[in-house]
């Protein structure tokens, strides 16, 4: 284990801004829009080469009673529930206008559903299968394979959602804690007694889902050594089945709710990664398995499993048990994905509802993929989920070897013949090392502040 002082200089010298990498190309350098019948081109060539690809759909709800001061996603605040209704007339006939284009999406088998917000369980148990029902008795929904999984807000969720969520077959749910402690909830927002959270964990599991999974928060106002170590005791204490233990990713020139704290609230560097290695000690004691960057989760758990196997995969969605070649996504501003071509739906709602209800592809922007990027794409890919890549050639080897020649001299990574690969104390920095493989970021560096800090 490295001495505190190694540490702490590793951490300020690579605390730089750097992508997640849920997606290469990342977002800021999507360069080749599509247009929406390039976008269902790109679908219907996927297909055409075999009408059985298996395919993931996304549904991005994105309304939320209240404002939580973290948050980077897409959301609608709002307590009006008529909302429920016209969305998903919305959402409705952007799948019809798909099907018209995509007929392939009812037979081809499905894999996953997963629904994401804002808060996904602002819709009652009965709007949430008013919105799925149909589309669920339109697909091939795998028989071996399929995964039906939302993100709750322990704060809004009842019973009702999740018998409703189990009667449509979906077995996984992801909680958002962020987490337990009072002080920190009350300056992001978000107050939600831990008995809450402890409630609905033994609701989900009394009704019948297998895999449960919290989203904590590392980097937070007010978060200390000894408030995150009774976080991380308290979660374990409840047994998630998986822990994604996220990096608050301070980004105020594109939230505006992160205007209401400064970098001087907020833990940095070095301070801000020892409450991950606090967390990440505390899991490993406790039976989890670290996988990828920043998520755990317990041996007999699907995504564990795939890790083991080599077929953890990352996407839009985040770590993912399966891989598909065709994520759709329906709803505002989801993104979805081909092998040729990333789509993104527009961002706001009065903009996503005109277009969906005028029976349109309600296309904002994504890119068009080149034989490049689609070739990057898969070693990114590899990297984020197995922490090592086969490099191409000996010039990319060469290429990757200088490029990181402070992270070989570090021992944070290592190259043997031409296989790059992440060193155990190399883990915080995996997504440093992933930018030698991202050409299109190396060829044109930002100006401005685009990406969160990479520690």
């Amino acid at each position: 284990m490295l001495k505190d002082l190694t540490r702490t200089e590793l951490l300020a010298k690579y605390d730089v801004p750097a992508p997640r990498y849920t997606s290469y190309p990342t977002v800021p350098y999507w360069s080749e829009n599509p247009t929406s019948a390039q976008w269902i081109a790109a679908l219907q060539q996927t297909f055409a080469q075999n009408p059985d690809t298996p395919w993931s759909l996304y549904i991005h709800i994105p309304f939320c009673e209240s404002l939580c001061t973290f948050c980077g996603c897409n959301t609608f605040i709002t307590q009006n529930h008529d909302n429920e209704r016209t969305y998903t007339k919305a959402i409705h006939q952007e799948w019809e206008s798909y099907l018209a284009q995509v007929p392939q999406l009812k037979t081809a088998p499905i894999r996953q559903i997963h629904l994401g917000g804002g808060t996904p369980t602002f819709f009652s148990g009965k709007s949430l299968k008013r919105l799925l029902e149909p589309i669920m008795a339109m697909v091939n929904l795998d028989p071996a394979k399929f995964e039906g999984s939302i993100e709750v807000g322990p704060r809004v969720t009842s019973r009702e959602h999740l018998e409703a969520l189990r009667e449509l077959g979906f077995q996984r749910i992801s909680m958002g804690v962020q987490d337990f402690n009072p002080e920190v909830q009350h300056l992001i927002n978000r107050i939600q007694p831990y008995e809450m959270t402890r409630d609905l964990t033994l609701l989900a599991r009394e009704v019948g889902f297998e895999s449960v999974n919290y989203d904590l928060i590392y980097g937070l106002p007010a978060q200390t050594l000894d408030s995150f170590r009774e976080t991380a005791v308290t979660t374990i204490n409840l047994r998630p089945d998986r822990i994604a233990l996220y990096s608050f990713a301070f980004v105020p020139w594109i939230k505006k709710a992160h205007r209401l704290f400064t970098e001087d609230d907020l833990p940095k560097g070095a301070d801000k990664r020892a409450l991950y290695e606090i967390a990440r000690e505390l899991f490993l004691e406790a039976g989890y398995v670290e996988l990828g960057l920043d998520h755990f989760a317990l041996p007999d758990d699907n995504l564990y499993r795939a890790y083991e196997q080599g077929e953890l995969h990352r996407n839009f969605m985040g770590y993912t048990d399966m891989r598909t070649d065709i994520l759709l996504g329906l709803g505002v501003s989801s993104i979805s994905e081909a092998p040729t071509c990333f789509h993104q739906n527009e961002k706001l709602i009065s903009s996503y509802k005109k277009r969906a209800l005028a029976g349109e592809i309600p296309t904002l922007r994504g890119h068009l993929l080149d034989a490049e990027d689609q070739q990057q794409r898969e070693q990114i890919l590899q990297f984020m989920t197995q922490q090592q890549v086969a490099l191409h050639d000996e010039a990319q080897v060469e290429d990757v070897r200088g490029y990181l020649a402070e992270l070989l001299h570090d021992g944070l990574v290592k190259i043997d013949g031409w296989e790059l690969a992440m060193t155990e104390r190399g883990r915080p920095f995996l997504r440093n090392a992933a930018m030698a493989l991202d050409m299109r970021l190396r060829r044109n560096k930002p100006d401005t502040r685009v990406f969160s800090q990479s520690v």
